[in-house]
């Protein structure tokens, strides 16, 4: 018996160590069938580089695929294929809780909904294996970082708002709430229509509670005026301010605070500026809730409001869906009562708790007050009086943050979740986490105004002198007027220099075309700019400047709905951008406001006179009155004659001043400029554009009505360079015709002289031969007398004088002054002294044919033998001679 216990004991040993060392084994696995993570690495990439493989054997999209597409067998085995992969994907990301309904798509948008699947889960399952690589490294990214104490971190408040954040203990929860596009528009609710136009705002208010001064007529006859039948096609801001202008009344009252005269004569009651202990808030479970969107509710809250001594109030806005905004909710809280009201059902009987709103002795809290109070005076016609704002308080005791979140932390210990801060709060009905949200922000408040209170009397020695102030900034935001947005024809300029871009011409008349279109449509459709053309997408497209509609849809992502309605009337703005002439636009740098510390230069030279580096002590001590000073001036082109007591000064004090970089002083006498102002003039001069004088003054913009409207100066301006062109021309034919007449006039004066000239020249000749005798007078004479021959006369025709020669033809042939002839008595003509040879005819006549070798006063000589030449000019043929060349002959013609 204790040999078959001994042998079964060790049988039993034998197999407990078996199972030992397989659980062992099975233990020091990392994955089954894997023993460490470098097998189950080598075998997931062996796995992954065949199914790579076996993917690019696969027949590829085109022709091929469409061919085996075509077998039913391939297409069902695809198929098959298909959804066993998309059900594996499908679990890998239910595994790391990603979104996985990749079966279940529309067969239109299937394929672009499941790569977004992918994408995402890849991001998130590549972001979890970096934080598990990090702790392994041992890098903790949970842990907190030490901060000093009361200190704490400011809460990022992410986009995704409706999803429970990371630091929750349960599983993230994500919460169903509906998209801003779903949500059907508020103003459509509103019985008065949202005044969106270019003029300024007016108050709403109509009826003034607790007034010490009475409301202006203009706002309670206001009522009346709208049913005014001229004014009914406008709308009612644009009405009154058209009856204004009419009439003139009340232009003061239009624009002013209603309330200004009460807030200034309003003094903190005595009670307020001393110290008491806070009480205590109601626990928010313990305390009652009312929801307020009916009239009746309304008046019984303004009647609990009027009973108590503080309340405090807060407000939710939304802007990207309006364009000037919208209340889309109201939180009222009591010691006793939390209210939350919904001004979109209430919007136009608000104004009815100006009654508890305006009345001095209840003070009215809130934290951040500054755009609040703008709202309520936008959307409701509401106005505070006896405001008093935590944010003041927190920043007069120096708190370390200054938000309701950190006043929250550090007076009531209570956490709150920002999530819904960014919230789309025109959703109806509000989920109940929003109305936990927006009822927390003032439950706290009338405690925290009693801790605050407390902390500013003890932080100033129980004094209320900083109490005060913050009662005095207070009643500052309380005086604050909403004021619209007014768009002007430079309105582009402050925001293009926020931009701090420069843009040339073409790129900056972009900019202002999309500026203005963007705020004409958002006005029109009641949106904001940044849901019709955010800025950065108008920067985009003013910079690239698209040719094509496409262009301006690429430079927008997403695209907004409006732009893509309106994309052709985009282009046409982008396209007249491109036709205005492409010059470099001056880029204004805005002026800083601040103390910038200048760094004093280094002083690397050295001259006799610079006391830069000499001790006060090796100066002369002089004093100012001891030592005569005259005033000079460094690089002065005018130097003042030294007067006689200024030469015996022992020092010259001189203001140093350059005036290299200064503008030039207009002289008061134009007439007479210095040389180096001529000369500064003349060079700048040629660097302005010629046609500056042309163009409007910088940076202004002029509308297309009043460029096309004739009656308007501006149009004058703008075709300045056109009339001046057109009165230049008329200028210059006038001086033409001028010339011409001036001309004409010259000829006609000058034609004048001429014919005057020749009438004196014929009188005067006609006048010398009246006592001239005629040859039958003088014959007549002759024959009377005694009988005698008229003796010659030297120059007498019929003389045979010598041939003159050519000085004396050059001389006869001067214009000489024609005397008349002596009178002498008639004596005849003695022919017996006369060569009567001339007339013998034995003589040949000369030819009087022209001939160009016979020269002129040729004389004909006679041979040795006394025989004629035989090539005399007589005898001498006109005809050709042969073999003899007349190249170098030259020809000796007759002079004219």
């Amino acid at each position: 018996m204790m040999d078959s216990s001994k042998s079964n004991d060790s049988t039993n040993s034998g197999l407990r160590d078996a199972t030992s060392q397989n659980n062992d084994e099975e233990q020091d696995e990392l994955c089954p069938g894997f023993r460490n993570a470098d097998a189950f690495v080598k075998y997931g990439f062996g796995a992954v580089v065949s199914a790579t493989k076996a993917s690019a054997g696969l027949p590829q999209t085109g022709a091929e695929d469409d061919f085996y597409r075509s077998f039913p067998g391939f297409r069902e085995f695809c198929e098959s294929q298909g959804d066993k992969l998309l059900q594996c994907m499908s679990q890998i990301m239910q595994h790391h809780g990603c979104r996985s309904h990749l079966r279940d798509r529309n067969k239109l948008t299937q394929l672009e909904e499941r790569f977004d699947l992918v994408v995402d889960s890849n991001d998130v399952i590549l972001e979890r294996v970096g934080i598990l690589l990090d702790e392994a490294d041992g890098v903790n990214r949970t842990q907190q970082p030490v901060l000093p104490a009361g200190f704490q971190p400011p809460k990022i408040v992410v986009s995704s708002w409706n999803r429970m954040g990371s630091g929750s203990k349960s599983r993230s929860e994500t919460f169903r709430l509906l998209h801003a596009k779903n949500v059907a528009r508020p103003q459509l609710k509103f019985k008065e229509k949202v005044d969106n136009s270019n003029t300024p705002f007016i108050p709403k208010i109509f009826i003034k509670p607790n007034a010490k001064k009475a409301l202006s007529s203009y706002f309670t006859n206001k009522l009346i005026r709208k049913q005014r039948p001229e004014d009914l096609d406008v709308p009612a801001a644009l009405a009154d301010l058209i009856h204004q202008q009419r009439t003139q009344e009340h232009v003061e009252d239009m624009f002013a605070h209603p309330y200004q005269y009460e807030l200034d004569h309003f003094t903190v009651p005595e009670d307020l500026l001393s110290k008491r202990e806070p009480q205590m808030y109601k626990p928010i479970t313990e305390t009652k809730c009312s929801f307020i969107d009916s009239l009746e509710d309304l008046v019984a809250l303004n009647e609990k409001l009027c009973k108590v001594s503080e309340f405090a109030v807060d407000l939710e806005h939304h802007s990207y869906r309006s364009f000037l905004g919208l209340t889309c909710l109201m939180q009222i809280s009591t010691r006793e009562e939390d209210f939350i009201i919904d001004p979109i059902e209430l919007r136009s009987e608000l104004y009815i708790l100006n009654e508890a709103f305006t009345d001095p002795a209840i003070v009215k809290v809130f934290h951040g007050a500054d755009s609040d109070i703008e709202w309520l005076q936008r959307d409701l016609g509401l106005y505070v009086v006896n405001l008093f704002d935590t944010h003041q308080a927190s920043r007069a005791l120096n708190l370390a943050r200054h938000s309701l979140d950190h006043l929250l932390k550090h007076f009531c210990t209570v956490d709150t979740d920002k999530r819904y801060q960014l919230a789309d709060w025109r959703i109806r009905p509000l989920p109940e986490e929003m109305l936990q949200y927006a009822r927390t922000d003032t439950h706290y408040l009338p405690y925290i105004y009693d801790c605050v209170r407390a902390q500013l009397l003890d932080f100033n020695h129980g004094q209320p002198g900083l109490l005060q102030s913050v009662w005095n900034k207070s009643r500052d935001i309380s005086l604050k007027k909403y004021v619209k947005p007014i768009f002007t024809e430079e309105s582009y300029l402050e925001l293009q220099r926020k931009q701090k871009r420069s843009l040339n011409t073409q790129q900056l008349t972009a900019f202002r075309l999309l500026f203005a279109w963007r705020d004409k449509l958002a006005r029109q459709e009641d949106e904001s700019t940044g849901f019709t053309l955010p800025t950065h997408m108008m920067n985009k497209i003013s910079e690239e400047l698209p040719r094509e509609p496409q262009g301006i849809i690429a430079c927008c992502n997403p695209v907004p709905p409006l732009v893509r309605q309106q994309v052709n009337e985009l282009h046409l703005l982008v396209q007249q951008a491109r036709e205005m002439p492409l010059l470099k636009a001056e880029f204004v740098v805005p002026v800083t406001k601040g103390l910038t510390t200048i760094k004093k230069p280094e002083v690397t030279m050295f001259g006799p006179h610079d006391t830069s580096r000499v001790s006060e002590s090796d100066l002369h001590q002089c004093s100012r009155d001891e030592m005569p000073v005259k005033p000079g001036m460094l690089f002065s082109e005018e130097e003042e004659e030294m007067d006689v007591s200024v030469k015996n000064t022992s020092g010259l004090v001189a203001t140093a001043k350059i005036t290299l970089f200064e503008e030039l002083e207009t002289q008061t006498d134009p007439d007479s400029p210095s040389v180096a102002q001529m000369k500064a003039r003349r060079i700048v001069e040629s660097f302005e554009n010629p046609f500056r004088m042309y163009l409007p003054s910088s940076h202004v913009h002029i509308s297309k009505n009043a460029k096309f409207d004739p009656s308007s100066k501006i149009f004058e301006i703008s075709n300045k360079w056109k009339l001046q062109s057109i009165e230049q021309q008329q200028k210059e034919l006038e001086a033409k015709k001028e010339a011409k007449k001036k001309s004409k006039e010259e000829a006609k004066e000058h034609s004048k002289k001429v014919t005057e000239e020749r009438k004196q020249a014929t009188q005067s000749y006609q006048e010398s031969l009246q006592n001239v005798a005629t040859v039958r007078q003088q014959a007549a004479e002759f024959a009377k007398g005694d009988g005698k021959k008229r003796e010659r006369v030297d120059g007498e025709i019929g003389e045979l004088t010598p041939k003159p020669s050519k000085k004396l033809l050059k001389s006869a042939e001067k214009p000489e002054k024609k005397e008349p002839p002596p009178q002498d008595d008639f004596n005849p003509f003695d022919y017996s002294q006369s060569n009567l040879k001339v007339f013998a005819g034995t003589k040949p006549k000369d030819n009087t044919q022209f001939d160009p070798n016979r020269q002129a006063g040729f004389k004909r000589k006679k041979n040795a033998k006394g025989q004629k030449s035989s090539s005399g000019p007589g005898n001498r043929s006109m005809s050709y001679i042969a073999g003899k060349s007349e190249s170098g002959f030259r020809q000796n013609w007759p002079k004219r």
